[in-house]
């Protein structure tokens, strides 16, 4: 299904790919691509190593606009320079914390007024469907403070970052990279019948993401097999590129994406997007949408993937393994019995949801409709709900009869909402499986807590599989093994209820406005610039292979606190390491008495160990992991660990640029070391990093550092590699907000 080429190719007219080009070189002909014609057009340098883009729209949601915006002022924020676009998805159904939720909303958009924003009140879309329906553009640019900012497949290039890179861009500052390699993706053949958009995008990340190798680089699609895919299923794919670990992504543009941005009454925002006649790709990925089988991506990953017919030949062996994994993950803390939903040889699943930007797509819920048309998913433990993703697409599948069919089977319809995606909505119970079309499937992002005893599990299915499985009592069913007609109509968007509701300010702000705070919306605490000497003390080591933003801070109602730092950073690493906040606070305590002249016997034995002085010399917490930060765009990730004391990471590598990103613009030194240095240490044990800030505003990339561990003091060698001049200077300076100020 999914075939890597390892090797640069030439797109010749782009129709024919061969290995060998005499013509133009590798860097000219890469030129050529689409992806460098837009990056090219959004970078003001100009330059050939490095890249300094403005974006031409942002997008934030109700976990993430408050803390963007709260910086931006305390930063010098004086009207949105560019459209930015807030939704109101991700905690509109929580009830966590009592007014806290509409109280962020109340800010948000009155910030869109006193500013000039655009507001999507609660449950009209989800942030990436409004992107699509109003905010993309054929060969633009949009940043938004969420991972799976993807609009590849509209021609509209997308990129998910944390807070920092948006208030950068609100502030009329640059998005800095290194020039990225392109992936050419070439699409052949058709799908045949029950195989849908989600089955794609799991082999596609199946195929990437242990092995990083399209890590950072922009995919770009193309190929005959394209023209076979209606603009949902492209938009399905696309959406989950951000779990291949990419940089971005951008399509072919052709008749079809014409037909969208035509019935969504924006003509003028199309154009054709082609490679140019001779353009050249670093690698490529041959997709044979023809063979493309039903897939399952089984707990705790989209890359953990097998076909439905490979779990139905061994579903004993294939979830125990799951259940060892789980035992690896959490130990004597919960209790997995996932081999128990075998029953005769079939495999029952617990819930299905069909969710978010990716699964609540029109053409999603048609087909689902269209297998569940008449039947009924039983009355027993098996449950069934929809989220179309826009009030648009809301009004769509109810005038066409869509959501009849769905709700006589049983099914649930509910409103516009990515709860289910990251925690907060439909729960499954203990010991629970639920399959969904939604994009991740990482340790507890459903929302159970394993500190306490709960764990429920998730796999990701295609929509239409999920319907199959439905239809068949909750034994799990590949779309392609029933039989079925879907006889509805093409979408029809009317955007009658977006006029009514959304509130436009772009262009027109009002700085009269007062903001409207609620008793959680908290500024933030103070952070101290660098000092010459750091010392930090261990607070978590974590050696599992990746470790995601959503354990790092979860997700789920603890995002409800997502205004008050001092709150939310109470939960950082909860569900992991729950040892990590006391000790980051202790670690802290002793650091603000250094401050205040009163140091700590514990600080005093370590710096005696190596010969330095407590007056400048910083102390701070630190956590080991092997590859953090997969997942989601969250600055609280990383901002979490600042307010509880964090002045550096240390890993193997990171596993995203945006989480690397978050650390960096929150003053958190991103500290890589060798892949052959073992790293045996414990939480306790100290790390002496002498003359940091002087190697960091000296250009330098590595430096030597003392391990003071309980058997004795021992070298190590730090990196810290491909940090512009700017984010050197945001890392003495403390953090983002401290760099801005200094420069008032």
């Amino acid at each position: 299904m999914v075939e890597l080429i390892n090797h640069g190719v030439y797109l010749l007219n782009g129709t024919k790919v061969c290995d060998n080009y005499e013509g133009l070189t590798p860097d000219e002909a890469r030129e050529n691509t689409i992806t460098y014609g837009i990056l090219r057009s959004h970078d003001v340098d100009g330059s050939k190593g490095k890249m300094r883009i403005r974006f031409d729209a942002m997008m934030s949601h109700d976990i993430t606009y408050v803390g963007i915006i709260q910086t931006a002022r305390a930063s010098g924020l004086e009207e949105f320079p560019l459209p930015y676009a807030m939704t109101n998805c991700h905690n509109s159904l929580c009830a966590v914390g009592g007014t806290i939720n509409e109280d962020d909303h109340v800010f948000g958009l009155s910030a869109a007024k006193k500013y000039g924003g655009i507001y999507v009140p609660a449950n009209q879309a989800v942030i990436h469907q409004y992107a699509r329906e109003m905010m993309v553009k054929c060969g633009n640019m949009i940043l938004g403070s969420d991972s799976h900012t993807r609009y590849g497949s509209l021609g509209n290039m997308g990129v998910g970052e944390g807070g920092g890179e948006l208030v950068k861009q609100l502030l009329k500052n640059t998005w800095d990279i290194n020039a990225p390699e392109v992936v050419l993706v070439w699409l052949e053949g058709k799908p045949k019948k029950g195989v849908g958009p989600h089955d794609v995008a799991i082999s596609l990340v199946k195929a990437t993401f242990e092995s990083g190798v399209v890590k950072n680089k922009v995919l770009e699609f193309a190929g005959p097999g394209v023209k076979e895919l209606p603009i949902d299923f492209r938009n399905g794919i696309d959406i989950m590129t951000t779990e291949t670990t990419c940089l971005s992504s951008i399509w072919i543009t052709d008749e079809e994406v014409k037909h969208h941005y035509d019935i969504h009454e924006r003509p003028q925002d199309f154009k054709e997007l082609k490679p140019g006649d001779v353009a050249y790709y670093d690698m490529m990925i041959r997709i044979d949408l023809s063979s493309q089988e039903a897939m399952i991506a089984l707990p705790f990953h989209p890359s953990n993937a097998v076909t439905i017919h490979e779990l139905q030949a061994d579903p004993v062996g294939i979830l125990t393994r799951i259940e060892e994994d789980a035992k690896k993950r959490f130990g004597d803390k919960v209790d997995v019995h996932l081999v128990d939903k075998v029953v005769d040889g079939k495999v029952y699943a617990d819930q299905g949801i069909i969710a978010g930007c990716s699964g609540g797509t029109y053409d999603n819920l048609a087909e689902a409709g269209a297998i569940l048309k008449g039947k009924s998913i039983g009355n027993d433990y098996f449950t069934a709900s929809a989220y179309p993703q826009s009030t648009p697409v809301s009004m769509a599948v109810t005038r066409e009869g869509i959501t009849a069919d769905l709700i006589e089977a049983g099914v649930v319809m509910k409103p516009a909402f990515c709860g289910p995606c990251f925690g907060a909505g439909d729960v499954p119970a203990n010991n629970g499986l639920s399959i969904r079309h939604t994009t991740r499937n990482f340790p507890n992002r459903e929302g159970s807590k394993p500190g306490q005893g709960q764990l429920s599990l998730v796999a990701l299915m295609d929509a239409r599989s999920i319907a199959a499985t439905a239809a068949n009592g909750g034994a799990i069913t590949a779309a392609t093994d029933v039989e079925y007609e879907n006889t509805h109509k093409p979408y029809a968007y009317d955007e009658k209820i977006y006029k009514c509701r959304v509130y436009n300010g772009y262009g027109r702000p009002r700085p009269e406005t007062e903001l409207r705070y609620g008793p959680n919306i908290k500024d933030w605490p103070k952070m101290y610039p660098m000092q010459e000497n750091m010392l930090l003390e261990l607070a978590a080591v974590i050696h599992d292979p990746v470790t995601t933003t959503d354990e790092l801070i979860p997700s789920g109602e603890t995002s409800s606190y997502r205004s008050n730092p001092l709150k939310l950073s109470e939960f950082a690493l909860s569900r992991r390491v729950p040892e990590y906040v006391g000790l980051s606070k202790e670690i802290q305590k002793q650091d603000l008495a250094r401050r205040a002249g009163e140091v700590s016997a514990n600080i005093a034995e370590a710096l005696a160990k190596v010969g330095a002085k407590a007056e400048d010399t910083s102390f701070g917490s630190c956590v080991f992991a092997n590859r953090p930060g997969d997942g989601s765009a969250r600055e609280q990730a990383a901002s979490c660990q600042k307010v509880l004391g964090g002045d550096a990471n240390v890993c193997y590598e990171y596993a995203t640029k945006r989480y690397r990103s978050n650390c960096i613009n929150w003053g958190i030194v991103p500290f890589t070391i060798a892949k052959d240095v073992e790293f045996n240490f414990e939480p306790g044990d100290k790390l002496f990093v002498p003359g940091i800030r002087e190697a960091i505003l000296a250009g330098k990339e590595e430096i030597d550092a003392q391990i003071i561990a309980r058997d004795g003091v021992k070298p190590i060698h730090l990196f810290f590699q491909n940090l512009t001049a700017d984010e050197r200077q945001i890392l003495a300076d403390g953090c983002l907000m401290n760099y801005y100020k200094n420069k008032k």
